[in-house]
């Protein structure tokens, strides 16, 4: 089953159709009466107040590319007709793309997706009272799909989204998303929490995603999924479908995880990430029965790297890391996550077992830009 991602080229048929991400499923209604209290209302509090306050900080992000493959202008949208004009001519073509943004900050830095900028020669941004203003990349990151812009010109006063905690939500909560599904403008829709910590998908390197049952379509990319309390939880960025339409499963960058890697973007223009020298498989049950080790719950040493801060710290193949620092490893994303996002230079805990005893091994991460280029 397809994964797709969000953006949504304007003018090319050919041009990623099936690229959208948030949230479908968009019902009202009022409380009824007795005892019972509607699911659509959060206390006093309800999805129309909720949205009044959050779709000033989210918007429009348009971008323009140039393509040097053959064939007529992106504009052209029978591109693959031997009949359209500039039919495998060569040079250059104009093509654009839409997605969506949050407004982060008061002097206008705004969240999106890296996708959504991605060679972009020109970016547009389109604010809900109806201004636009050109902008800036000041980082991406392509292995978690996240950047973020700065917007130029005359900003006025902009509304910066309130940043939530993902890692508070629960399964079955509501949760609102805002973006620009197919250019037709900003967009409110509801839908669910249906799963958290979602990996191993093969969208991006680095992935803890919220699963929501929103209903997705192309141009949503980078906009925002919020909980009700009106805060930003997550950044909506692919989903997963068998026709590149919606089927039920849509999945958001939670800002646990955004908003240390947006930190890292407008201090430093990119992501410090740690190296630890491994590879590592998630434990299943299957895995264990198959290799004869404890029925427990961590993440498999497969190979240590010679010379790597794994080897130096005298982590061994067999070794089942069960914790990092004071966190539980079930996963191998797990692991992933928390040592690309510790950073090199810095020093973890590993809580490891080998033959059935439990050990403590300190590492200092190294610098993984330095090791993939040596």
């Amino acid at each position: 089953m397809p994964l797709s991602c969000c953006a949504r080229s304007r003018f090319s048929l050919a041009a990623t159709l099936a690229l959208g991400v948030v949230i479908g499923l968009a019902h009202a209604g009022g409380a009824s009466s007795g005892a019972y209290a509607s699911p659509l209302r959060a206390g006093d509090t309800s999805i129309a107040d909720i949205t009044e306050k959050v779709l000033p900080s989210v918007v429009n992000v348009s971008t323009t590319t140039t393509s040097s493959r053959r064939g007529p202008s992106l504009f052209d949208p029978f591109f693959n007709d031997p009949r359209s004009p500039g039919y495998d001519r060569p040079g250059p073509r104009q093509g654009q793309s839409l997605g969506s943004g949050v407004i982060v900050s008061a002097d206008g830095l705004v969240l999106t997706n890296s996708h959504v900028i991605a060679d972009a020669e020109d970016i547009r941004v389109s604010l809900s009272d109806g201004r636009e203003l050109s902008a800036s990349v000041v980082g991406a990151d392509p292995k978690s799909d996240l950047a973020v812009l700065r917007l130029e010109g005359d900003l006025g006063r902009l509304r910066p989204i309130r940043i939530g905690s993902a890692s508070e939500l629960r399964l079955g909560e509501i949760v609102l998303a805002i973006g620009n599904p197919f250019g037709v403008g900003q967009t409110v829709t509801m839908g669910i929490v249906s799963a958290k910590g979602r990996s191993g998908m093969g969208i991006v390197d680095y992935e803890d995603f919220i699963q929501t049952d929103a209903a997705i379509n192309p141009g949503n990319s980078g906009g925002a999924l919020v909980n009700m309390k009106g805060e930003l939880v997550g950044i909506n960025t692919a989903i997963l479908s068998r026709t590149g339409g919606y089927q039920g499963i849509g999945f958001a960058i939670p800002t646990d995880m955004a908003t240390p890697i947006m930190e890292s973007l407008i201090r430093d223009g990119k992501v410090d990430r740690g190296f630890l020298g491994v590879n590592i498989e998630t434990v299943t049950r299957e895995l264990a029965a198959t290799e004869g080790m404890p029925d427990v719950r961590g993440v498999l040493v497969t190979r240590v790297i010679d010379q790597s801060p794994a080897a130096r710290a005298g982590l061994e193949v067999g070794d089942i890391i069960t914790r990092i620092d004071d966190k539980e490893t079930r996963t191998a994303a797990h692991v992933v996550n928390a040592v690309g996002m510790a950073g090199s230079g810095k020093r973890v805990e590993l809580r490891v077992l080998r033959d059935g005893h439990s050990h403590t091994i300190r590492v200092l991460l190294g610098d993984l830009d330095r090791a993939r280029r040596e």
